[in-house]
């Protein structure tokens, strides 16, 4: 075979490589929708009249688009939490409890340190206190792999349930509202510090941050050198290892980062929307962030769709339960599709 032949063989199969690639991963989030699609039916509801409702509810009015805008905002935070440390070979499902713990630091802040402070200085230094609470959660998984060699995706797993108690412990005690008539939960934080909002609807500018982080953290990833490095060790630590990187030090800077950045979420849930800290922070915001991220391939531009298809899922609960009976909850049923078929398709796009 001429050389020319050969490369242009060699180009066409790539090319073929690529196609198939993304028609595989169009099926993987196509095929859950019709799989819930005739779930539906044996309910005598019709999926098509439920799907039209959701995008209906979704793009109909301000106040829907913006609920899914507001549902979206901790997943992709959370999402982020997933995926930059995915860049560098780790697994951190940790998000659910580094979110809990981002928001504890800045209930804390807000209430016995910021609360005659003016939104300008506030906000700010509330926004630093979740990194901060965030940071120092997953920092005790990076310890955890990098002096313990313990793996980072059982340990952050279970430091979520540890986080979950943390926050009960001080919802229940030091945190709790005197005037609460026996409730858990915290008082509420100075309206100065609360996220202004866009007029009609709930969305604040929490959505405007979750959407700069994941633009900074895909600029680091794809046109920085500490970028190229990340990418590098997850791709193969071998090489890293031998091109001089140290390794256990970034590892533990990556996890303290992505940390960071479900801690900013948290805060985002108390200065956005809750107003006060509850034991129920963020429920499962951490775990539908990393399915955000796996249907994004770990991808921060990407992880904005998905996070919004989800958060669209989310809201549409409601609308399920009007329509059919069936409880709200049932979307996750969808949403376990979805991350079944993610997972399978994984694996075909690897061979």
């Amino acid at each position: 075979m001429s050389q020319p032949t050969s490369i242009a063989f060699e180009s066409k199969s790539t090319f073929l490589q690529r196609h198939s690639s993304w028609m595989i991963q169009t099926a993987a989030i196509i095929a859950p929708f019709i799989l819930f699609g005739i779930f539906l039916t044996f309910y005598e509801v019709n999926p098509i009249e439920l799907y039209s409702s959701m995008v209906a509810t979704t793009f109909g009015d301000l106040y829907g688009f913006g609920e899914v805008l507001l549902k979206a905002t901790p997943f992709i935070l959370t999402g982020l939490a997933a995926a930059l440390p995915a860049k560098a070979g780790l697994v951190n499902v940790g998000g659910e409890g580094q979110l809990a713990i981002g928001a504890l630091f800045a209930t804390w802040f807000a209430i016995f340190y910021l609360d005659q402070m003016p939104a300008l200085i506030g906000i700010p230094i509330m926004l630093l206190a979740g990194a901060l609470g965030g940071a120092a959660w997953a920092s005790v998984v990076a310890v955890l792999k990098v002096k313990g060699k313990l793996n980072e995706t059982i340990t952050s797993v279970l430091l979520n349930y540890v986080a979950v108690f943390i926050v009960g412990f001080f919802v229940h005690g030091m945190l709790k509202d005197p005037n609460s008539f026996n409730w858990p939960f915290s008082p509420e934080i100075s309206y100065s510090l609360r996220l202004p909002v866009i007029n009609g609807t709930r969305l604040h500018i929490g959505f405007v941050i979750a959407i700069v982080l994941a633009v900074a953290v895909w600029f680091i990833l794809s046109k920085t050198r500490l970028g190229y490095r990340i990418r590098v060790l997850g791709s193969n630590r071998l090489a890293a290892e031998r091109a001089g990187m140290n390794i256990n030090r970034m590892y533990f800077w990556v996890l303290l980062a992505a940390g960071a950045i479900a801690g900013i979420a948290g805060m985002i849930e108390i200065a956005g929307i809750e107003g006060r800290l509850r034991a129920t922070v963020g429920t499962n915001f951490g775990y539908l962030g990393f399915l955000a991220a796996m249907m994004a391939w770990n991808n921060p531009l990407r992880l904005m769709a998905t996070a919004f298809l989800l958060g669209m899922i989310s809201v549409a609960g409601n609308k399920l339960e009007i329509f059919s009976g069936l409880p709200s909850s049932s979307v996750n049923i969808l949403m376990a599709l979805v991350l079944f078929f993610i997972l399978g398709s994984g694996k075909l796009v690897k061979r």
